[in-house]
């Protein structure tokens, strides 16, 4: 038996007027989705542990099979793990996003933040605006590295974990009550708004109709992880296939096999079809038991508020993941058991994320339902069927 997760980041959502009522996920063309359902079990499973934050680090570390008021030690180490960073015990990692601030002559503290991913920058140009604040803001305290796009790092020697606001979380505000209370970070904020406001890849992105990149935003402080071994966990080989560095993280700390993926970018003109086929290679002719498949871009387009992008992204995680992946499988005629769900809600309508339970769909080559649900959030909650500990759905997806 080979295992399949097809993880839509941020899918679920609520209804949406312009959709006719619908969720986009149950407004957008899945005739694959449309297909396996019928033969699927379909239900709904509760990812984020009460008290804790609704975000793609608890959530993929349930989805996972980690509890994560267990295992979760902060976001931004696990995406340490990713980019190779090897922490002290003393070390304190920050997610590090270049965003988009409002551009009038305001005080900092009295801008508005617009684009939390900057029109998802290049990892090229965000790198050379990295190294412009490098020069001016690094120390032998806080130390910056490159990661994908828009998501970076920084390491803070001796430092604290203090609580921070995610850029997601303030789009469309004033910014000033939501940047952070140490003194230091606060002021590096600040300082490279006037280091890259002005800076020539800005200059050309306006130029282009895109959003400068023109802000550092620290969030997700946390300390060094310490994950147990999927393989030892679960006795299989699993494989992760993201472009995000945090799902990488989360992979390196539980000594996943991870796959790069050429023109996975975590954005809406991601490589879907390189993803898929990764998947088929890993599980067909490498021997591994389980393959990840985790896709951004529906939480991407929530973020952005953008409901014909979100629709998009579903769509084609529907025709250019989920159809990949289940005809090959199906050709090669081993048996398979696929979960479809999201990690976590990201709704238009709030533009961040909730902490709703998701729909899942689990679909099992030896085990045909006859059912006429759809898969969504409406038939999920119909179906009666509920998981409200997500880290135990590894453990029913490997069951058989």
């Amino acid at each position: 038996m080979k295992y399949i997760v097809v993880l839509g980041d941020g899918m679920a959502d609520k209804p949406i007027e312009e959709l006719g009522n619908k969720t986009p996920l149950e407004y957008a063309d899945t005739p694959t989705m449309d297909r396996l359902s019928k033969v699927s079990e379909v239900g709904l499973v509760h990812t984020i542990p009460k008290g804790m934050k609704p975000g793609s680090d608890t959530a993929n570390l349930s989805v996972l099979g980690y509890d994560p008021k267990k295992y979760y030690t902060g976001r931004s180490p696990l995406e340490a793990l990713s980019i190779g960073v090897d922490m002290k015990t003393t070390d304190v990692a920050l997610r590090c996003n270049i965003v988009t601030v409002s551009t009038d002559d305001l005080p900092y503290e009295e801008k508005t933040i617009i684009d939390h991913s900057a029109s998802e920058i290049s990892t090229e140009d965000a790198a050379i605006l990295l190294e412009a604040v490098r020069k001016e803001l690094e120390t032998d305290t806080y130390k910056f590295y490159v990661g994908t796009s828009y998501r970076h790092l920084t390491i803070w020697d001796n430092g604290e974990v203090v609580d921070l606001t995610p850029p997601h979380d303030v789009l469309g505000q004033k910014i000033g009550q939501y940047l952070p209370k140490d003194e230091v970070l606060r002021e590096m904020q600040k300082k490279s708004y006037d280091i890259l406001a002005n800076h020539p890849i800005n200059i050309d992105r306006m130029k282009k109709g895109l959003n400068p990149a023109n802000s550092l935003w620290f969030w997700g402080a946390g300390t060094r992880p310490c994950v147990t071994s999927f393989e030892e966990k679960n006795n299989k080989k699993g494989a992760m296939i993201s472009a995000v560095d945090l799902l990488k993280g989360i992979a390196v700390g539980a000594g996943m096999k991870v796959i790069e993926v050429e023109g996975a970018t975590g954005g809406l003109e991601t490589n879907y079809e390189g993803k898929a086929s990764a998947a088929v290679d890993v599980l067909l002719n490498e021997g591994y038991d389980l393959a990840y498949v985790h896709v951004e871009a529906p939480d991407e387009m929530g973020h952005q508020g953008s409901v014909e992008r979100k629709v998009k992204a579903i769509e084609n995680l529907d025709k250019r993941v989920i159809k990949v992946i289940t005809e090959a499988m199906d050709k090669s005629g081993e048996d398979y058991r696929l979960l479809v769900m999201p990690d976590h809600p990201t709704p238009i309508c709030v533009r961040t994320h909730t902490s709703d339970p998701v729909p899942y769909m689990l679909y099992d080559s030896t085990d045909l339902k006859d059912e006429k649900h759809d898969y969504n959030e409406k038939c999920g909650k119909e179906s009666g069927l509920f998981m409200a500990n997500g880290y135990e759905m590894m453990d029913y997806l490997l069951s058989k």
